[in-house]
C-alpha cells in the first residue's frame, strides 16, 4: 500500500516538473510608420538624416516619408531624387512634425516643439551647453519620447554616431586647419613637410578616434604630430594603432605650454560625451605663434580652450592674441553628403527595427543599446546628465519599462 502511494506521489511530482505547452499570443509587429524630415530652419546645418536611397527602402516597406522642400538641398539631394524615391515633398514644416517620427541632424528648438502633435518619437542631437529647461519641459509635456544621438549605442556597446562622426571629423579637421594656415587667411605655410624646410607641427589633445583619424591625416602630409592624453594605456594604445613614431605626452602643463610655444595647428579632440577635463588657459594660448591655428572639436561640451566660443559653417572662425580659433560644433557639415551617407546608414536599420518591432516601445525594451540613447520616454526624462545641467528631476528608464 505505501509504495503504491509513494507510486503515485512519484508520478504527480513528475508531472508538475514537466513543462507545457502554452498558446503562444503574439504582440504587434510591422507597423506602418510616418517619418518625418523637416528642414534645417534657422540653424547653419547642411546635413540630412535620409538619403533618397534610404527613403526608397523605407516606403518598400510600407513605411510613409515626408521631406520639407528643400531639406536635402545642402547635402545635394534634390526634392526631386526623394519624390522619385517615393516621399511626400511638404511645403512646411507643420506638416512634417505631424508625424509619428521626425529626425533632424540639429537640435530642436522651442518654436519647433509648438507645432509638434505631440507622443511622437524625436531623434536629434542634444547640445548640453545650449540646451534649456524651458525647451525640455516642452517635450515633456507634449509628452514625446526623444532620443540623443550622442547617447545612442549599438549592441556591442559602441555609440555608431558618434563613431563615426569622429572619423569625419579627424579627417577634415586637418584640411581644414591646412586651410586655415594658408595665405588666403593665415601665415601662409604648408600643413605638413617640404625639402630644405622644416616641418610644422600639430598637437593633439586628447587619443580617441578623432585624434587618431587627425593624427593620421596630419602625419601622411609631413607634419610633425604629438599627441597628449591623461591616460598612458590610450597613448600606448594610440602608438600601435599608428603603426609609425609619434611623439607623445601626458598632460603636463609645462610640457604642454612647450609644444603650444611652437605648434602651428593646435586641435581640441578629447572624447565626446564627455565634458573635457583638460582646459587649456588664456596665457598659453597667448604664448602661441602669431596666426597659428585652434580647432575646439569639443566646443558643444565647452571646449579644450579658455578662449573657445561657438562659431558657425557661415562665420567659422575669429581671432584672439593672435590665433584663429575655429570651434564650429557641426564641423562634420564642411562635407554635408558624406556626412549624410553615414548617418542614414545607421538611422535607416533602426527605422526598420522599430516597424518590424510594433512600435518605439516594443523596440526599446529589447535593445539595450538603443535604450541608453533615450533621454525622455513617453514625457518622463530619464537622463541624469541633462537632468543635473538643468536641475530637473529625472527617473531611471528601467522603472518605467514595465510600465510602457
Amino acid at each position: 500500500m505505501n509504495n503504491r502511494k509513494e507510486e503515485n506521489v512519484s508520478v504527480w511530482t513528475k508531472e508538475k516538473l514537466i513543462p507545457k505547452e502554452e498558446l503562444y499570443k503574439p504582440g504587434k509587429r510591422n507597423i506602418k510608420l510616418s517619418i518625418g524630415l523637416p528642414d534645417k530652419g534657422n540653424v547653419v546645418e547642411y546635413r540630412v538624416p535620409l538619403t533618397p536611397q534610404s527613403v526608397e527602402v523605407l516606403v518598400s516597406q510600407g513605411h510613409n516619408v515626408y521631406v520639407q522642400k528643400g531639406a536635402g538641398k545642402e547635402a545635394n539631394y534634390s526634392d526631386r531624387a526623394y519624390a522619385e524615391s517615393g516621399a511626400v515633398i511638404c511645403q512646411d514644416a507643420a506638416e512634417v512634425f505631424q508625424c509619428d517620427i521626425v529626425l533632424k541632424m540639429s537640435p530642436y528648438t522651442c518654436d519647433e516643439t509648438d507645432m509638434m502633435k505631440g507622443n511622437q518619437l524625436l531623434f536629434s542631437p542634444v547640445y548640453l551647453s545650449l540646451m534649456t529647461s524651458e525647451f525640455v519641459r516642452k517635450l515633456m509635456r507634449k509628452k514625446v519620447t526623444a532620443i540623443a544621438f550622442e547617447y545612442l549605442k549599438d549592441e556591442h556597446g559602441a555609440s555608431p554616431l558618434v563613431q563615426i562622426s569622429s572619423e569625419i571629423l579627424g579627417n577634415i579637421s586637418m584640411v581644414i586647419a591646412s586651410e586655415l594656415l594658408s595665405s588666403i587667411h593665415g601665415k601662409g605655410v604648408i600643413l605638413g613637410e617640404v625639402t630644405g624646410v622644416a616641418p610644422s607641427e600639430v598637437v593633439i589633445l586628447g587619443s580617441g578616434t578623432v585624434a587618431e583619424q587627425a593624427a593620421r591625416t596630419a602625419m601622411s602630409m609631413g607634419a610633425v604630430v604629438r599627441v597628449f592624453d591623461d591616460s598612458i594605456y590610450k597613448l600606448m594604445n594610440l602608438k600601435a594603432r599608428l603603426g609609425q613614431h609619434i611623439s607623445t605626452s601626458v598632460f603636463h602643463p609645462k610640457a604642454l605650454r612647450k609644444a603650444l610655444k611652437t605648434a602651428e595647428v593646435v586641435l581640441g579632440a578629447m572624447p565626446m560625451n564627455e565634458v573635457p577635463n583638460v582646459i587649456v588657459p588664456e596665457d598659453m594660448v597667448e604664448g602661441m605663434k602669431e596666426n597659428s591655428v585652434i580647432i575646439d572639436l569639443n566646443i558643444i561640451q565647452g571646449g579644450c580652450f579658455e578662449t573657445s566660443r561657438i562659431t558657425t559653417l557661415k562665420n567659422p572662425t575669429y581671432k584672439m592674441h593672435g590665433v584663429i580659433h575655429c570651434c564650429v560644433p557641426n564641423l562634420e557639415s564642411r562635407v554635408a553628403r558624406t556626412a549624410s551617407i553615414a548617418a542614414s546608414n545607421i538611422f535607416t536599420p533602426i527605422l526598420l527595427g522599430i516597424g518590424q518591432s510594433g512600435g518605439v516601445n516594443e523596440y526599446i525594451k529589447g535593445n539595450r543599446g538603443f535604450c541608453e540613447g533615450v533621454y525622455l520616454l513617453n514625457g518622463i526624462l530619464t537622463n541624469r546628465d541633462i537632468a543635473k545641467t538643468l536641475n530637473i528631476s529625472d527617473t531611471d528608464i528601467n522603472l518605467l519599462l514595465g510600465a510602457f
